[in-house]
């Protein structure tokens, strides 16, 4: 199956709400500016970010300004493009640095990794997308997945993103659900029926499964947990489809990633996702 493109990250979400004050708004179009510069596969001018985020272009100037004197930008040599730098990093450093969870689940998504020989990812959501807090690559697999830790997977069309899905309780879910209907805009009729069926699906079997739904040729499995605060997370394990066809998945890799959650959950404190009997 061949999924539907999309114009980009940036341009599927919605537009930062107006705040109660000017600073508000301007701090809200900041951060979208800065994710649309994140989220892109190459340097962006002002006019490109203008049309991504639909804020107006002299507005955007005067945020990419601001963000190059903050030193969050960095505007190319005698190019109009801008970049993120090291600052950025910085901030996402000091989030990883006090997420003990990733420390204290590792072990066990090692684990994981070299019993089914597939890459595995933890990953938390970020609007509508999730984002991967660790990536584990086994020593034994020949193909392995490129996704590293910041890159960002998305939520309605994959396994871990069904499986966020499926570990909230059902009025959270439901919101998120609506949100997700206005991001994805005309793409909605074509995902919506196909998620809604992949999450029950999730809740009465206990994991997720994406078969060449995100990219073609793709197969994923995954489960979302709670954390100790009642923080939702997902781990996946996946692969080519030639590597593990959608039986393997359930036959083999099923049970392992089970048994990786119960023991991150007991590690951490933490419980399963949900599941329709719950």
């Amino acid at each position: 199956m061949t999924r539907p493109t999309r114009t980009g990250t940036a341009a599927a979400q919605p537009k930062p709400k107006e705040g109660t004050g000017d600073e508000v708004t301007a701090l809200a179009r900041g951060l979208t500016v800065l994710r649309a510069v994140a989220a892109a596969h190459a340097p962006l001018s002002n006019r490109e970010l203008a049309e991504l985020t639909g804020i107006p272009k002299p507005t955007v100037s005067r945020i990419t300004a601001t963000l190059v004197g903050a030193g969050f930008l960095l505007q190319l040599p005698d190019s109009e493009r801008f970049v993120l730098t090291s600052s950025v990093l910085e901030l996402s450093n000091g989030f990883l640095r006090n997420f003990d969870i990733r420390a204290r689940a590792r072990p066990f998504l090692i684990e994981l990794a070299e019993r089914t020989a597939l890459s595995v990812h933890l990953a938390v959501r970020d609007r509508y997308d999730m984002v991967v807090i660790d990536t584990i690559r086994p020593r034994s697999a020949v193909l392995v997945s490129r996704l590293e830790i910041g890159s960002r997977m998305s939520l309605s069309r994959t396994a871990i993103g069904r499986a966020y899905l499926a570990a909230l309780a059902q009025p959270e879910r439901e919101r998120l659900l609506s949100g997700l209907q206005t991001a994805e805009g005309d793409e909605w009729g074509y995902i919506g029926d196909r998620l809604e069926s992949a999450v029950r699906d999730t809740l009465e079997r206990g994991y997720a499964l994406a078969t060449g739904e995100w990219y073609e040729g793709l197969n994923a499995i995954a489960l979302g947990f709670i954390g100790p605060s009642g923080e939702r997370y997902a781990v996946n394990c996946g692969g080519s489809a030639d590597q593990c066809p959608r039986d393997w998945l359930m036959s083999t890799a099923a049970p392992a990633l089970l048994e990786c959650i119960e023991k991150i959950v007991h590690e951490i404190g933490g419980a399963p996702g949900r599941r329709l009997d719950e």
